[in-house]
């Protein structure tokens, strides 16, 4: 039973140590509600895959890092991965950063999004109205897209995926 309690909390495994966040700020949820229904309805009009929030766990290759992304997707071509948990590299993940997360969500999380070349990363700034969308090219994130208080962000995993920063923030 301990073991269960363990696997439905806020609980990660960063580079091996086990890390627990805390419960996030209705301000975060607001955020990351709306992105949700955004990319989901988005994905599933279009059958694409599927659209995942947290807490749901990440495995990649092994227990070493175990993370929770905010958001992510998973194409219908890699929906092999949609296991007990996602256990290999999903296609798209979203972090909302929120002031006592920046820097595991911007640096750490991030450089192990890359190592593991997820193919597009999403950084989230509630308290910036801003959305940045990195993605893969040479084996390092680049910026894609960004937006801040007003503007569009586009996707380029999820073809066709415009989020107006306005409809998230509201």
């Amino acid at each position: 039973m301990e073991t269960l309690e363990r696997d439905l909390d806020l609980t990660e495994i960063i580079n091996g140590e086990e890390v627990m966040g805390p419960s996030p700020f209705g301000k975060h949820q607001g955020v990351v509600g709306n992105l949700y229904l955004k990319i989901a309805s988005f994905v599933l009009t279009r059958d694409l895959g599927k659209v995942y929030f947290s807490p749901l766990d990440v495995i990649f290759e092994d227990e070493f890092n175990r993370l929770q992304p905010d958001i992510l997707f998973i194409s219908k071509n890699n929906l092999n991965i949609l296991q007990d948990w996602i256990r290999g590299v999903p296609d798209m993940v979203c972090e909302i950063i929120s002031p006592g997360s920046y820097e595991r969500d911007t640096k750490v999380k991030k450089a192990i999004y890359e190592k593991y070349r997820v193919p597009e990363y999403w950084i989230v700034m509630p308290e910036l109205e801003e959305i940045q969308i990195l993605t893969i090219e040479d084996a390092k994130y680049k910026v894609h897209s960004i937006a801040a208080i007003d503007g569009i962000v586009q996707s380029k995993v999820i073809a066709g995926l415009q989020v107006n920063i306005r409809d998230i923030f509201e």
